[in-house]
């Protein structure tokens, strides 16, 4: 962490530099707010946080830095207080006291992003680095004070509204029951994990009025005797692509693969390996997209925020469906019935098949990043270079979700009609987001 702090103050330290040394050229750069976001994204990583509970993570820091950059441009943003569920008041900055709300966003977003799971602390190095940048920059005493006092006052009334979501209370629910039977889904290998967070229907939304506001229809009759039967048909077009996937199909697996943590074997050998989320994968997407926009600092926050929330009510409608329909993944179909040594081209994430979670989120985060930067929004994503991924290239958000939905099919871990449902449900969140919230006047 030490490294990528020195290198993230090292460039904006550059950036300051060429702009007389005032630590207002630092804090008004969006770079410093997109950079303290992948800073979260990488803690998250390293945390081994699944994509669920990763989405809240991210809700809570970008709301609570949203609120600040509100309330200190109110004639173009406005609060989610009464907006958003369970949230009615958020502290409005005091009179006659000169704050810098940029940098006051900041650190509402370390403070939230952390203590909602993680230890406090957890950003704790990163932040001091941050401040002694502004101080050695010429930030007066009493401006920084005001500052570090008010984003305190913001997070700790988000803290409050997030510690209301429910979230505590499924950590103690009961582990989800595993019933072998035909069409049921049930641990698959090589961790053969219990079901993930199957309580998260539970947690409270952000804009939908409840869990199953958008119910999709019921996966196809689970039939591996009928060969004319829908399920047959599904299960049979999983294997034929797994076994014939071309060197593009490879890659856009690959691209969208976003397990977190996977856990390889080689022999007698087992070891982990970590890669972002979905959520990281498109909250690292909405920095590229703001950096290839060009847009100011509040613009910025104001896209993480709306992305942040259409993933995070998007995880808990595919959530819903997931636990109730509890369908079985391919890979335990095939191996059952078809071919016990077939493998998926991607490992099987611990969790119901239907519908699909990555679809989900990335067509409701599509929706809300075209709210934000437009249809037929050209750019390319860089995420997975860091993993040794080559970048792919897009003509708009949309497109990139409707290969994602591609992608899952591809990786052998979920059958393409829960692809091309999801992403139809994903918009439905995402598009829901969009007509509700009031954000920017």
């Amino acid at each position: 962490m030490r490294i990528a702090l020195v290198a993230i103050a090292a460039m904006l330290l550059a950036s300051a530099c060429d702009k007389s040394n005032d630590y207002k050229q630092i804090t008004s750069d969006p770079f410093l707010y997109s950079k303290t976001v992948k800073e979260l994204n990488n803690v998250v990583m390293q945390n081994n946080f699944p994509p669920i509970i990763a989405s809240r993570n991210y809700l809570y820091a970008s709301i609570a830095a949203y609120e600040v950059i509100a309330a200190g441009n109110p004639g173009q943003y406005q609060s989610l207080s009464g907006q958003v569920n369970g949230l009615t008041s958020v502290p409005v900055p005091p009179a006659g006291k000169e704050i810098d709300f940029n940098f006051a966003a900041v650190l509402a977003f370390c403070k939230l992003g952390e203590a909602v799971t993680f230890p406090e602390g957890s950003m704790k190095e990163y932040v001091d680095s941050l401040k002694d940048l502004v101080k050695d920059h010429g930030m007066p005493g009493s401006v920084f004070n005001n500052t570090v006092e008010y984003a305190e006052e913001v997070g700790k009334v988000i803290l409050a509204w997030s510690k209301k979501d429910n979230y505590a209370q499924t950590r103690t629910a009961p582990k989800y029951t595993v019933i072998d039977t035909p069409g049921r889904w049930i641990p698959t290998p090589p961790m053969y994990a219990q079901a993930l967070e199957p309580h998260w229907r539970e947690i409270r939304t952000v804009v939908m009025d409840s869990a199953d506001q958008f119910t999709p229809p019921p996966p196809p009759v689970f039939n591996i005797k009928d060969k004319n039967s829908k399920y047959y048909q599904e299960v049979m077009a999983v294997k034929n692509a797994g076994d014939s996937l071309t060197d593009e199909q490879k890659h856009i697996a690959e691209f969208w693969d976003d397990l977190g943590t996977r856990l390889n074997v080689s022999g007698h050998v087992m070891f982990m390996t970590k890669k972002f989320s979905p959520p990281g994968h498109w909250m690292n997407i909405v920095g590229i997209a703001a950096q290839k926009a060009k847009v100011d600092y509040a613009t910025t926050v104001y896209a993480y925020a709306k992305t942040a929330i259409a993933m995070f009510d998007s995880f808990i409608q595919c959530w819903d469906e997931k636990f109730r329909s509890n369908a079985v993944r391919p890979e335990t179909v095939i191996n059952k019935y078809i071919d016990p040594d077939w493998t998926p081209y991607l490992q099987t994430p611990p969790f119901p098949e239907y519908t699909c979670g990555h679809s989900t989120v990335s067509s409701s985060a599509a929706e809300a990043l075209t709210s934000v930067f437009g249809d037929n929004f050209v750019y390319t994503d860089t995420s997975e270079l860091e993993f040794g991924i080559k970048n792919r290239s897009f003509t708009s958000f949309r497109q990139a979700a409707e290969e994602n939905n591609w992608a899952r099919f591809y990786g052998g871990i979920h059958f393409h009609n829960s692809c091309i449902i999801s992403t139809e449900y994903g918009r439905k969140v995402g598009e829901l987001v969009n007509q509700r919230l009031k954000m920017k006047k």
